[in-house]
């Protein structure tokens, strides 16, 4: 056994006889476009998300209220935006006003931060753990998630139980989006849409989580005998394939809705009514 470890010390990048490359890599495409994309699009949406959350105003116009705010279980949300009640009080920190949208962006964040898809999105982008295929990473060693911080990944199933309750939470916020500004129901307007459309996106993309897959169908030694679970497996396995596509689809869907709705709060635009 020593031997064959032996043997396996001396071959692929741990050979004697490896060339001695001092090049970061010897591709010539543009291998740092990707990368460069993806720590774009996630940084400005760190910023966009910490800017609504902080700003406190522009979230709800009856009957839309932003995926950044929802639920408002907060004293201090405007009124008609509390869906739930309000258990959490008013709470100032430093002098500040804690906005109510930091009580629950938690749990939408954390989702994302421990998603499978989009720690390979982020390592590479933010920590270059590997930039890219065939590009040497600056770091000199690797620990991968077995030490802090990196080990709280492992919370992710977790952070996932707390999404499908957002998510549930949304779809009702899109169901209420049925009601007119006066609280009819039976009237549908571009915000109800836009609502229906980010819990849609949203449930797509924690149905197509590798959480979801393995909590269906996982710790099962005969599928026979559980159909059911088998069944909604093979579903779930087949929307895996598009989890990164849903993984962007439905985080810009969050922050386009987000945005919708302050236009119509701020007076910026109407939200116009089909019927």
């Amino acid at each position: 056994m020593a031997l064959l470890d032996s043997k396996v010390q001396k071959t692929g990048v741990f050979s004697a006889g490896r060339a001695l490359l001092t090049d970061k890599t010897l591709r010539t495409d543009r291998w740092w476009l990707q990368p460069l994309m993806t720590f774009s699009v996630l940084i400005l949406f760190v910023i966009y998300a910490t800017f609504r959350a902080f700003e406190n105003k522009n979230y709800f116009a009856e009957p839309l209220i932003s995926p950044f705010y929802s639920p408002c279980l907060s004293t201090v949300c405007v009124e008609g935006a509390s869906h739930f009640g309000t258990p959490i009080g008013s709470i100032t920190l430093f002098g500040l006003l804690i906005s109510p949208s930091l009580f629950i962006l938690i749990f939408p964040l954390g989702f994302r931060m421990t998603c499978y898809y989009y720690r390979k999105a982020y390592y590479r982008s933010f920590w270059m753990s590997p930039p890219a295929c065939a590009v040497a990473e600056p770091h000199k060693k690797y620990t991968g998630e077995t030490r802090a911080p990196l080990i709280l990944q492992n919370g992710h199933r977790w952070f996932f139980y707390a999404g499908l309750v957002l998510n549930v939470i949304l779809t009702y916020d899109a169901v209420i989006a049925f009601k007119n500004e006066e609280g009819q129901w039976g009237h549908m307007s571009v915000g109800t849409l836009v609502l229906l459309a980010n819990a849609t996106l949203l449930w797509l993309y924690s149905a197509s989580c590798h959480t979801c897959r393995h909590t269906l169908g996982g710790r099962l030694k005969n599928f026979s005998k559980h159909p059911i679970r088998y069944k909604a497996w093979t579903t779930v396995s087949k929307l895996n394939h598009y989890h990164p596509n849903f993984a962007w689809v439905s985080l810009f869907g969050v922050a386009l809705t987000d945005v919708y709705v302050r236009q119509v709060a701020s007076g910026a635009i109407t939200n116009f009514y089909f019927f």
